[in-house]
């Protein structure tokens, strides 16, 4: 049975570099919201519109700013960014089962296939020829390992990830259940109203300290191989066509869809649900809100959005039903200007004179 992590608020600040504001033996067993905190847990504040439920916490001790510590009367580890904080700290109290090196019985591994012996290799791993797997990485059960691909070191993949084969993974990337990379593309050439598929013959290459989620895709590259940058944030449901290029610290967030041969450019952020057509470039710096259909090629950093925001069904209905007549008011518009010109040569407004 694993043991209860338990620090002391002296040591927490110490680790954070934080002004410490209350008694320093006070004991921190565990991470809870600010609702939901009870006495021996750390909470923080990091979203405004939560501060209404400072006062009323029952958490040991709060992450606060200056500015917000000044008007609180409990224990307090006073950090420029609370939410960072928590990030760094959270790992303190994290119950994720360790990996311990070996193999399992049941693991079939291919003979010039190489395992690190530091490596933890799971209940029914798949390891095909050539594969390579680094000093300490984590296979999780039913793991699959195509041939030749790589994973380099302290990489942890959780249960049923899917590597194909010639997939390339850098240091310390992390992939939850389900997610499948290499698969092949969606290639095809059309005859004559038959499509005839083309072998997807690229690999996929994904950098160091990446982090791809649960059920997420990424498909092999037709010729080139698909290419995910160093330090990459992938959320659950993403799906990432062939060839698609992904910069540096770029972050995406559930559900986003990329079509193929398009580059995202390095500290992007990519919203929820955003859907982006093929053979386009996105720059550096980028943020698209969420459901953001993007058609074209992005040149300039900064936010970008479409789509229309929530509002009251009868509201929306209205307002489609006027979208539906836009067309047609143009045309309108155009003929009413046409007349004007017709009857003011030049375009000047008729003399009240």
């Amino acid at each position: 049975m694993m043991s209860t992590p338990a620090f002391t608020l002296g040591q927490l600040a110490g680790l954070l570099g934080a002004t410490l504001r209350g008694a320093e033996e006070t004991v921190i067993t565990g991470l809870a919201t600010l609702q939901e905190a009870s006495a021996g847990e750390l909470t923080f504040l990091a979203n405004p519109q939560y501060r209404k439920y400072l006062a009323s916490t029952r958490a040991s001790a709060v992450l606060l700013t200056e500015a917000d510590a000044e008007s609180y009367a409990g224990s307090a580890l006073v950090v420029a960014n609370p939410y960072l904080a928590y990030a760094q700290l959270s790992h303190l109290f994290d119950r994720k089962p360790k990996a311990q090196p070996g193999v399992h019985a049941t693991a079939l591994i291919a003979k010039d296939a190489h395992v690190d012996p530091s490596a933890c290799i799971g209940a029914y791993v798949v390891i095909e020829s050539g594969a390579q797997i680094g000093a300490g990485v984590a296979l999780g059960a039913h793991c699959f390992v195509g041939a030749r691909s790589v994973i380099g070191e302290g990489g942890w993949l959780a249960p049923r990830v899917t590597l194909y084969h010639d997939v390339k993974i850098g240091k310390r990337v992390v992939i939850q259940s389900g997610a499948v990379i290499g698969g092949e593309g969606f290639g095809f050439a059309s005859e004559k109203g038959v499509w005839q598929k083309i072998a997807q013959i690229g690999g996929v290459s994904i950098g160091d300290d990446v982090e791809i989620g649960a059920n997420t895709t990424i498909d092999r590259g037709a010729l080139a191989d698909t290419l995910i940058g160093n330090g990459v944030k992938l959320d659950n449901q993403i799906m990432i066509a062939h060839n698609v290029q992904v910069g540096d610290n770029t972050a995406m967030a559930g559900c986003v869809g990329i079509s193929g041969s398009t580059k995202i450019g390095r500290n992007c952020m990519i919203a929820g649900g955003v859907g982006m057509v093929g053979h386009i470039e996105v720059c550096d710096g980028v943020f698209v809100t969420g459901m953001t259909m993007v058609t074209r090629s992005i040149t300039e950093p900064g936010a970008y959005s479409s789509g229309t925001a929530m509002q009251p069904a009868a509201e929306w209905k209205k307002s489609a039903a006027r979208i539906r007549q836009l067309d047609d008011m143009a045309r309108r518009l155009q003929q009413l200007e046409k007349r004007l010109e017709a009857v003011t040569p030049g375009g000047d407004a008729p003399s009240d004179a």
